[in-house]
């Protein structure tokens, strides 16, 4: 066991038997990078994150790959549910150095702790045009040893973008006043809500392509513009994209409640993965939505969702938990998956005849055979 084995954290917990040395964020970690000078690895991921868990089983779990990041690197352990304000940061580098996102987020930096590269998930071996974590691993070390003025410079840069996207947030809150009616920032709203309606997709709803998200945010900036600007086609795009959702595979359809996204344009397919976040999102911006059409599928979707999240995502003493795991039993969406003959023997012939119907249930499945 490493030092993982000391934290509360359920993430960190997940990689203490992991050969790799790794640290929990604090001074002795970031204190030994300086005296030894080396590169740091943050790697940030939560314990329901289904390419953390492959990562690790295909990297991290691999006592080679963890000799070379024990060799040459400090390596450092984050929960970003423990530590949202380590993920912000670093997330935020990550967007400055490849213009994306997501978990696991593998960021390296100088021994003082300034971010010079990073990415997401990396597999074992060269595919889905990305290098291997381990040529990953080996080109930073390289780059360390022989080039460092230019990770230098790339950590200053990465650093002073940080710097300044912080000081403009800062400057802007100060600035900002709630106005009356929408017309001081008319500009800027107009401006907005040109570029969302410019990724909203016409034929199945939501913004932008696959993998696709629900982007309550962004649905409930458009309902506010609605409300100021008295603009139908904003609160159109909202109703459309949500009765999609709701009639798709990114809603569950028996148990109530939305999976983190779909991994198609039609909402079809699910990552299996429930977020209490985005359901909480959800149900606000549906409640909102119905204020406003009084749809009865809305009225539906926040009952069935605020009942998924009391059944299943409720902790006895109170409070609520996180998430629920994408991966079931080792198996990706294992309880949400089913084939047609299960359907037949729960339902009996006939009741089945109509409910494969309805939902285009077939032999072939449309999810790995199911």
């Amino acid at each position: 066991m490493n030092r993982l084995a000391n934290e509360s954290s359920p993430y960190l917990l997940q990689h203490a038997h992991n050969p790799v040395d790794w640290y929990p964020w604090g001074k002795e970690a970031l204190q030994r990078a300086r005296e030894e000078d080396k590169p740091i690895l943050v790697s940030i991921g939560y314990s329901t994150c289904h390419w953390c868990h492959v990562m690790e089983r295909e990297s991290f779990e691999d006592p080679a790959v963890a000799d070379f990041m024990n060799a040459h690197f400090v390596n450092i352990k984050v929960d970003r549910e423990e530590r949202p304000d380590l993920d912000l940061i670093y997330m935020e580098a990550l967007s400055i150095l490849s213009g994306s996102g997501g978990w696991p987020l593998n960021c390296f930096l100088t021994p003082d702790g300034r971010p010079f590269y990073g990415g997401t998930y990396f597999p074992p071996k060269p595919m889905y045009r990305r290098a291997s974590w381990i040529q990953v691993l080996q080109h930073i070390r390289q780059s360390f040893r022989t080039n460092r003025e230019t990770v230098e410079e790339q950590a200053n840069q990465v650093t002073a973008l940080l710097r300044q996207s912080k000081e403009k947030l800062i400057e802007a809150s100060r600035r900002y006043e709630v106005p009356p009616g929408f017309e001081e920032h008319g500009d800027v709203l107009e401006v907005a809500f040109a570029r969302y309606t410019d990724s909203f997709d016409p034929e199945h709803g939501g913004y932008g392509r696959a993998p696709k998200f629900p982007a309550s945010m962004m649905m409930q900036f458009m309902l506010h513009y609605h409300h100021y600007s008295r603009n139908e086609e904003a609160l159109e795009q909202i109703v459309f994209s949500l009765r999609m959702m709701i009639e798709g595979g990114i809603y569950d359809q028996l148990g109530g409640g939305f999976a983190r996204y779909a991994t198609d344009n039609a909402w079809l397919v699910p990552h299996f993965e429930k977020m209490l976040y985005d359901n909480a999102l959800l149900v606000g911006l549906m409640a909102d939505v119905w204020r406003y059409t009084h749809e009865d599928f809305l009225l539906g979707g926040i009952t069935e969702t605020i009942g998924f999240v009391n059944r299943e995502l409720s902790h006895p003493e109170g409070g609520f938990f996180s998430a629920l795991d994408a991966d079931s039993e080792g198996v990706e969406g294992k309880f949400y998956v089913w084939d047609k003959q299960e359907v037949e023997q729960i339902l009996g012939s006939a009741r089945a005849k109509v409910f494969c119907r309805v939902y285009d249930i077939t032999k072939a499945g449309n999810w790995e055979g199911h």
